[in-house]
């Protein structure tokens, strides 16, 4: 790498700026363009990075329009009518999608990558956890903020592993080439870009094929992809109850679930999950098969899991009374939202569990609005509020109203708009309360809490 400088476009996404950490942390100049302020991209220019706001190639700094010493990244999000990524286009710069960019890396380094529908991020993190505790040690790209250390983003010069999330959207992930990967689920989605199931299935059969000959795949029972893997690469499979790695044993109760690990490298008794709730279980279970392929000795594994503290949005509790549960989960996918509402449901048994679910995309909604009301539908209640469109343009005929209708019609359900939420929150009673959706109505968690927490514990 002979540049300088390196340009980010879309410079707030929260996979980009752990490579912005990186470049800055190496010594580059940093700069880039996001479409608004946030508190992340606020925290990137305290740290050194040169970030505006406004589409304008006249705001491109000058260390950053020397194109042969400044490489520009970019995320597929952004349109192709961007001045300043038409700007670097017609100048000819060395343009790199983010994920060409991890995949150079995984190409010097020993990649364990994380793919799938859902789950990605918390095993990922999982997976830098446990390996950053142990004296393997590990590099991670992660898809979201840890608790543990506040940051997406791990060095250490030490090691030469890295751990990635590998992100099938606009099929990034093949741009990739693992030393070892865990797939965790292959439910349709982003069914805007793949068209076809078939299509969805047939990327993570190719993206199965670049794992390195001396590698392996950790791969989840039952799923409809079938892998397609070079000659040399271990194949494993896992779940919670069968498969090469599994758990046995699971003790669940007192907010703790405690189980033991049946893995082909090393056994492991008494792993306690950091965050107690039952979908960590399969995660936690995949995370230490990857930490035990890179080297992870048992004993290491079982202290760093028990003091794994999450990551932001994923089942992140803000609450956790006999009074009063409150957490925000990113869950936006049918099947993740069944798997986030089952494993509530299963540590807080008997509770009334009740939820707000911002829909993430107008072409997701549409193709999957049955899908999500059904999940929905294990629910006690549910609260709906408008599509967050992120990327797209409305299409007619798809709002909240078609996951409505489709709702178990014997529970409480209503739409809202997110302005009125907080007075629905201090005036209405809760029990379970999960804040569901990848979309903004998370920037209102901190408002939420401190109401519940004024609401119910103020006098305890």
């Amino acid at each position: 790498m002979n540049f300088k400088s390196v340009y980010f476009i879309g410079a707030g996404g929260i996979g980009m700026s752990a490579l912005e950490r990186y470049f800055l942390s190496k010594g580059y100049i940093v700069a880039g363009y996001d479409r608004t302020s946030s508190p992340l991209t606020e925290k990137l220019r305290a740290e050194g990075a040169d970030i505006h706001y406004e589409d304008n190639p006249d705001l491109i700094p000058a260390a950053c329009r020397d194109k042969e010493h400044t490489l520009v990244v970019y995320t597929p999000a952004i349109p192709q009518d961007h001045k300043e990524l038409n700007y670097f286009k017609a100048n000819g710069f060395e343009l790199q999608k983010r994920a060409q960019l991890l995949g150079t890396l995984t190409r010097s380094m020993r990649g364990l990558c994380v793919a799938g529908t859902h789950g990605k991020t918390t095993t990922t993190a999982m997976t830098a956890h446990l390996l950053h505790q142990s004296h393997v040690g590990c590099n991670a790209f992660l898809g979201g903020i840890t608790k543990n250390y506040g940051t997406n983003y791990l060095l250490n010069a030490e090691s030469d592993f890295v751990v990635i999330e590998a992100d099938e959207f606009d099929r990034s992930f093949h741009h990739l080439r693992p030393y070892a990967s865990v797939i965790t689920a292959t439910d349709a989605d982003h069914l805007d870009i793949y068209g076809t199931e078939e299509a969805y299935l047939e990327s993570f059969a190719h993206y199965s094929s670049l794992i390195r000959p001396e590698g392996a795949l950790v791969i989840h029972r039952g799923l409809k992809m079938k892998e397609r893997l070079q000659e040399g690469v271990r194949r494993y499979d896992y779940s919670r109850e069968a498969g090469d790695f599994h758990a046995e044993n699971v003790r669940i109760g007192g907010g703790r679930i405690v189980f033991d690990l049946v893995s082909p490298i090393e056994p492991i008794k008494d792993v306690e999950l950091g965050v107690p709730v039952s979908v960590n279980i399969e995660n936690g279970i995949a995370a230490m098969a990857l930490a035990q392929l890179a080297g992870a000795g048992a004993g290491e594994i079982r202290q760093a899991m028990a003091t794994f503290s999450g990551v932001d949005r994923r089942f992140d509790f803000k609450l956790k009374t006999d009074r009063i549960v409150f957490l925000s989960d990113y869950a936006h996918h049918p099947a993740e939202i069944r798997q986030s509402i089952l494993s509530i449901r299963e540590v807080f048994a008997g509770r009334k569990i009740s939820a707000i679910f911002q829909p993430h995309l107008y072409t997701r909604t549409r193709d999957f609005y049955k899908d999500f009301a059904d999940s929905l539908s294990l629910l006690d209640e549910v609260l709906l509020t408008e599509i967050y469109p992120a990327r797209e343009k409305p299409i007619p005929g798809v709002t909240s109203q078609i996951i409505f209708d489709c709702l178990r019609p014997d529970m409480k359900k209503r739409i809202v708009e997110k302005k009125n939420l907080p007075a629905i929150i201090k005036n209405e009673d809760f029990d379970v309360l999960i804040l569901l959706g990848a979309g903004d109505v998370d920037d209102y968690a901190p408002m939420f809490t401190e109401i519940l927490r004024e609401k119910y514990l103020a006098n305890q």
